[in-house]
């Protein structure tokens, strides 16, 4: 027993060591009020991601596990109240400046302000409260070196230096959606990032590695089996390898090869509808439940990856919980987890996964992490352009300009 109990001794060390250091980081929540004339396609988000998120990083033992110091994470959230679309980023407040900048580099007429926090204007769920809630998570579907459906996916419209009339944004949809909600009604749409240290298990090896490690290993076991070796007549140089693979694998090695290219970021996308019963229905509270599961469908690629719904807070049957109390618990868990943006170091009751058996019994509400490439993120949040007519949709009307330098003090 000594070993297992002293492991267990220092995992519980480290998670409070942990614990300790992320009370102290101070948050700041800063909405985006986008320019009406955003003319700039996708791959303008894709640099502020690198600039201003991507923090990659190295930490020795006494920084990880004495100190307990985390690597950074930041939300990206979209979020409908009462019809009305914003766009926040909370990032710890050391690097507010650095966000700030790298925005209105790429959108000089945008406009960045601090502002309260929406989560806390709804109280925490109850069972016979005065809100409807319902939440889950999205994750890919299939494994993380397959991309799904990507703005680029969607042909050249979104280059700049095409009309506007001609574009076609995939993040049109989500936002007509989100600004068509009536009043006493909110969505909230969060996707947590940080750099990329998710660890994969390498069955050649029998070690972790590496996201890219990983695709490589995947690539090689999907063009097992049709690979012909060849013999090298000159000497200290390896068989020669020849890939002869059928037409309906080539877009596959072809989407990998091009996901590899980006740099990555570990993700968890958390949704979370709210609706008051002194305005709504509960009808059109279910209507809301509904739809809100199909907000990434424009993503889906069948035949690479697509994001898939997780941890709903519903039971598919009556009998699972009669009397209601576990439904109310989990719902709880669900809103208290997107008001801390809780993805990466959950409490520790839910970051042990236990075993099937058990888990039947004690599900452990560990949330789904999976890895999105630069170019994947850009296309779930990104600042719409002209082609985006959603009249609830707030944007700035004038231009922000600054004074001419060569004005006399």
């Amino acid at each position: 027993m000594p070993l297992p109990l002293a492991y267990a001794a220092f995992v519980l060390w480290h998670h409070y060591r942990q614990e300790r250091f992320i009370m102290g980081i101070k948050w700041v929540l800063l909405e985006i009020q986008v320019p009406r004339d955003v003319v700039k396609s996708p791959s303008a988000m894709e640099l502020i991601f690198s600039n201003a998120f991507y923090h990659k990083s190295i930490k020795g033992f006494w920084e990880e596990y004495m100190i307990g110091a985390p690597w950074l994470w930041f939300s990206l959230e979209i979020v409908s109240i009462d019809g009305r679309v914003h766009f926040f980023v909370r990032t710890p407040s050391r690097i507010r400046d650095l966000v700030e900048t790298q925005i209105y580099a790429q959108y000089p007429q945008a406009k960045v302000v601090e502002v309260e926090d929406y989560v806390w204007n709804v109280p925490q769920y109850k069972k016979d409260g005065d809100w409807n809630m319902w939440g889950c998570e999205f994750t890919k579907l299939k494994e993380d070196f397959l991309p799904f459906k990507t703005y680029k996916g969607f042909g050249d419209d979104l280059k700049t230096g095409v009309k506007e009339e001609f574009k076609i944004d995939p993040l049109t949809p989500t936002i007509e959606f989100l600004g068509s909600l009536p009043k006493g009604q909110q969505m909230w749409i969060q996707i947590v990032i940080r750099q990329n240290i998710k660890k994969y298990h390498s069955k050649a090896t029998g070690k972790n590695v590496d996201f890219y490690k990983g695709a490589v290993e995947f690539l090689d076991t999907i063009m097992e089996g049709y690979v012909r070796l060849h013999d090298v007549d000159k000497p200290n140089l390896p068989t020669a390898k020849q890939v002869f693979l059928p037409e309906h694998l080539k877009p596959v090695v072809t989407a990998v090869n091009d996901n590899m290219m980006k740099i990555h970021f570990d993700c968890g996308i958390r949704v979370v509808v709210l609706s008051d019963k002194k305005i709504t229905t509960d009808e059109q509270f279910n209507n809301l439940r509904r739809n809100s599961r199909l907000i990434f469908r424009q993503f889906a690629q069948p035949y690479l990856n697509e994001l898939d719904r997780r941890s709903g807070t519903q039971f598919d049957a009556p009998w699972s919980d009669p009397t209601g109390m576990a439904l109310t618990k989990i719902k709880k868990r669900m809103l208290n987890f997107y008001r801390m943006r809780t993805f990466f170091h959950p409490p520790i009751q839910y970051a042990i996964k236990y075993p099937a058996v058990l888990s039947m019994f004690f599900p452990s509400g560990k949330p789904f992490i999976f890895v999105l490439s630069s170019e994947e993120l850009a296309t779930l949040y990104h600042f719409p352009g002209m082609v985006s007519e959603t009249p609830s949709f707030k944007r700035i009307e004038s231009k922000i300009a600054k004074p001419p330098s060569n004005l006399p003090i």
